[in-house]
């Protein structure tokens, strides 16, 4: 293995830890659902492509072996963590998870195809 091989494998290991470290503390201090998704699925999914990144660059280089299951895992991040996050969130909206007190925008109030939330009665606790 090289000495930029290295530094490479070196580099895409930290930034895929740096957006996963992003991703928890986006997951911690995010106020609500809506919010916590975006987190989730934005920096989870550059955060884990980097990490596969350098795991194929380190096999390229070390071995010689380029692993399309790999690239196959980056793909499949890639396209579902993102659409995952959204339907998550806008499985939310649509069962009456209310936004955070500090929300200053209401996309799906303005579209026309939208149904109102329907009000739940609130349990009585015991």
């Amino acid at each position: 293995m090289t000495a930029i091989s290295d530094i490479f494998v070196a580099a895409f290991a930290l930034i895929g830890a740096f957006f996963s470290l992003v991703t928890a503390l986006g997951l911690i201090r995010l106020p609500d659902l809506y919010t916590r998704a975006h987190a989730a699925s934005k920096s989870a999914t550059l955060g884990v492509m980097s990490i596969l990144i350098g795991v194929i660059i380190y096999f390229v280089v070390e071995d010689g072996v380029f692993s399309s299951r790999v690239l196959l895992g980056i793909l499949f991040v890639l396209i579902t963590a993102p659409i995952g996050g959204h339907l998550i969130a806008r499985a939310a909206y649509y069962s009456d998870v209310p936004l955070w007190k500090g929300s200053v925008q209401d996309d799906l109030a303005k579209n026309p195809e939208h149904v109102a939330p329907k009000k739940r009665p609130t349990p009585k606790l015991k």
